[in-house]
């Protein structure tokens, strides 16, 4: 398998985060009751015109400049015709010959260094309604709440080789989506979905394979299972001397592999035409302006700060500026506590195992930066030891209390003591006699028993650098 690469391209749908849709006034809201946001233009009823949202012009614009895309000042609406019953029209709004944007780079991190990613264009397009079949009822029903939902398709250039620099690409598509505020990312709900073409080609070989397409896959894990299923699929067709077909398949997240869907179409298929109901869109270049000067710094240059001004290790900075609301909570923390690496190490280990058990976003949690900073700062004050802190840690994420006046409820504060301390030593040595004459005898690593003794004793209150201190001392 090694004399074979992948070619892989990816098409990303984002839906934008305006308050209405693309065409009409309806509301974008996700899970309202079926059917609850259509109006006559989204139900494409005759005689219906319609009117481009502003809005979402504007967030497509400024996600080309964030991938440094040129935008073109003109561009045309088109309809690609096809029948669905979701498509209420019988065709979609998009763009084709003209798209709005065109020509951009996304960075990305592998295992080989740094790599760009090239981005065809970025277009706008309405969304289509959802089937949803009913296998107890023996029916299919159609909700068209989603139909005419702001996207913008980001279509790149074929230049990722494994499913690792595809998923690698989607996280920084998905987090730059995420710093602008023009798209929540959330594949769940499908306001990020993913279509991955693929082929297989011996190495060295310029010219590309028959590529299948890979439809709307819902997370990062199966968007690599589903493609290294499908190299896999390319190769033994290619070695067992079958030919490949071009078409759209469908990934099967149960039993990780794909299906065939339909043949692919082509554009011709589709029968562009610009849309006679709307007009060009016309970008001001005054707006691009605008528009540049209220871009959020983005992930990038955030990793690079956090490596320069904080001194973190470059994984660390990859994790804590993945998602905006992590990168802020960070900075807030350190604005309490000068700790950088301490405060990152708490929030990757206890605070994100927290979220990820709960299942909830850092955005509702009730541990807020400053509660964090101050358990930090309490752990390194001497206060309370470190096993301590993160013995209470879930409850201060629950509750969201004030560290301090938790600590002094339960009273947990650690015991620094000596002369306190220096009866629990002479306890714990007078019921170890054997362990003592080891140790005496050499055998200095007896150390950590006699502290996990005392430790155990005093629940963990023990200050450990005192402890230590003192069975130095009588031991000799």
């Amino acid at each position: 398998m090694a004399e074979y690469e992948a070619v892989i391209g990816l098409e990303v749908h984002a839906q934008l985060t305006t308050n209405t849709k693309l065409f009409c006034a309806c509301p974008t809201r996700f899970g309202d009751g079926p059917n609850e946001n259509v109006c006559p233009v989204c139900a494409g009823m005759p005689g219906v015109l319609p009117v481009m949202n502003d809005r979402a012009l504007e967030y497509a614009c400024k996600m080309a400049m964030a991938i440094d895309a040129t935008i073109n000042l003109t561009s045309i609406f088109a309809r690609k015709n096809y029948f669905y019953p979701d498509l209420p029209k019988g065709y979609q709004i998009s763009q084709y010959e003209q798209p709005l944007c065109e020509h951009g780079r996304v960075e990305i991190e592998t295992a080989a260094g740094t790599k760009t990613v090239g981005v065809t264009r970025i277009h706008m397009e309405e969304d289509a309604g959802k089937n949803i079949h009913s296998s107890t009822e023996n029916k299919s029903f159609v909700d068209l709440n989603r139909c005419g939902v702001p996207l913008i398709e980001i279509v790149s250039e074929p230049d990722m080789r494994s499913s690792e620099e595809a998923v690698a690409y989607l996280k920084e598509l998905r987090s730059i989506l995420v710093y602008l505020g023009v798209c929540d990312g959330n594949m769940e709900e499908g306001s990020f979905r993913c279509d991955a073409n693929v082929s297989v080609r011996r190495k060295g070989d310029k010219n590309f394979g028959t590529r299948a397409e890979i439809k709307n896959v819902n997370s990062f894990r199966n968007v690599q299972r589903a493609i290294d299923y499908e190299i896999g699929r390319h190769i033994d067709c290619i070695e067992d001397g079958e030919a490949i077909v071009q078409e759209t398949r469908l990934f099967d997240a149960n039993k990780g592999v794909t299906q065939s869907m339909r043949g692919k179409e082509e554009a011709h298929d589709y029968r562009y035409f610009p849309d006679p109901d709307l007009v060009p869109v016309r970008v001001e270049p005054s707006w691009i302006e605008r528009w540049r000067g209220e871009l959020p710094e983005l992930p990038a240059a955030k990793r690079e700060r956090f490596i320069a001004k904080y001194g973190l290790p470059e994984y660390d900075a990859g994790v804590l500026t993945a998602e905006r609301e992590v990168a802020d909570y960070f900075e807030a923390a350190v604005g309490v506590h000068p700790e950088p690496k301490k405060i990152a190490n708490w929030i990757m280990s206890e605070l994100m195992r927290e979220l990820n058990e709960c299942g909830e976003s850092i955005r509702g949690c009730r541990l807020r930066p400053e509660g964090l900073a101050k358990l930090v700062r309490i752990i390194d004050s001497g206060a309370i030891s470190g096993k301590i802190g993160k013995q209470i840690f879930g409850d201060l994420f629950r509750s969201g209390e004030d560290p301090e006046a938790y600590i002094a409820a339960k009273g947990l504060a650690q015991i620094s003591d000596a002369g306190a301390l220096d009866a629990v030593v002479d306890e714990v040595l007078a019921a170890c006699p054997g362990e003592v004459a080891r140790y005496k005898a050499g055998e200095k690593k007896l150390t950590g028993f006699f502290v996990g003794q005392i430790m155990q004793k005093t629940k963990g209150q023990a200050n450990p650098k005192l402890v230590g201190e003192l069975l130095a001392a009588k031991l000799g």
